[in-house]
């Protein structure tokens, strides 16, 4: 089994890159989401690990 030591930071990190960006597409109009659509955002956050939040950062937020 891995060390947990290792792993643990790895998980807290992924776990907040995902809060914030379903915080964040939830405080944001949906006008202002790429696509015009909020649901398959939250999907792509929750369900893509760590690569789904940064993308939503990086492409979902128009500003």
């Amino acid at each position: 089994m891995p060390d947990m030591q290792l792993i643990a930071p790895l998980i807290a990190i992924q776990l907040l890159l995902m809060i914030i960006a379903l915080v964040d597409l939830i405080r944001r109009d949906a006008a202002r989401v790429a696509g015009g659509k909020k649901w398959p955002w939250a999907l792509g956050i929750i369900f893509i690990n760590t690569l789904g939040p940064i993308v939503y950062f990086f492409v979902g937020r128009k500003d």
